[in-house]
């Protein structure tokens, strides 16, 4: 048996699903979600996470809120390195803290797994914090907010040839921030983002690039 195959002894299986959002500078819609460069040739970016339903072995993770900064030049998707800080939820215990920790950082499998030794380059951070997360049922808005430090938020797109009670949506995205998914994407846009922390700062107007698309992980991999 080699070191791998110990670590994933050591694991519980895990189960997280819920809610993504992203705001960041882009145009509407995101390249990024179809594997593309971002506008102009970089990004600075918000990800928003609301776990629905979820364990980590035995430990209960529903509730608990995610956020992740983020900052990158070039094309992710083609090997270019973004700089991240995460706040986890304050009000996670302890055993739910260190299960947020190990997965948004990709220790125990699932698409974080995948996700951030591919993409992450510098980890500024990690903190707890305050979150609220929001995400309307029927999609019309979603935000998220941290004292002082975040305020984004987010609107489902729509225009004079749509009908405003249904949402403007795509399947099968090939650049998926939260994975493959045949989960709807949910196109929107900016109505404010505002952030500073780990050294970013970021303004992001009305207008820019929004959308939301479920998340459904688990862990460890075979």
């Amino acid at each position: 048996m080699n070191d791998d195959s110990r670590k994933k002894e050591t694991i519980p299986n895990w189960h997280i699903a819920g809610d993504w959002f992203d705001i960041c500078s882009c145009n509407v819609p995101c390249p990024c979600t179809f594997a593309q460069p971002p506008t102009g040739g970089a990004c600075d970016a918000i990800f928003a996470y609301k776990i629905r339903t979820g364990h980590f072995g035995e430990v209960d993770m529903a509730g608990m809120n995610v956020v992740i900064i983020v900052a990158f030049t070039g094309d992710v998707w083609s090997g270019d390195k973004v700089a991240a800080g995460i706040f986890l939820d304050a009000a996670a215990n302890p055993e739910q803290r260190q299960a947020l920790e190990l997965i948004f950082t990709g220790q125990v499998g699932g698409w974080m797994g995948h996700f951030i030794p591919s993409t992450l380059g510098t980890l500024r951070g990690i903190d707890f914090a305050d979150i609220t997360v929001a995400v309307d049922d029927s999609l019309e808005h979603w935000r998220v907010e941290i004292p002082e430090v975040v305020c984004a938020s987010g609107e489902a797109l729509t225009g004079p040839t749509a009908d405003p009670s249904r949402r403007v949506q795509s399947w099968n995205p090939p650049g998926s921030e939260v994975g493959p998914t045949e989960a709807a994407v949910t196109w929107g846009k900016s109505i404010e983002g505002h952030w500073q922390a780990f050294g970013f700062s970021q303004d992001i107007p009305s207008g820019q690039n929004s959308k939301h698309i479920p998340f459904d992980w688990s862990g460890p991999d075979a």
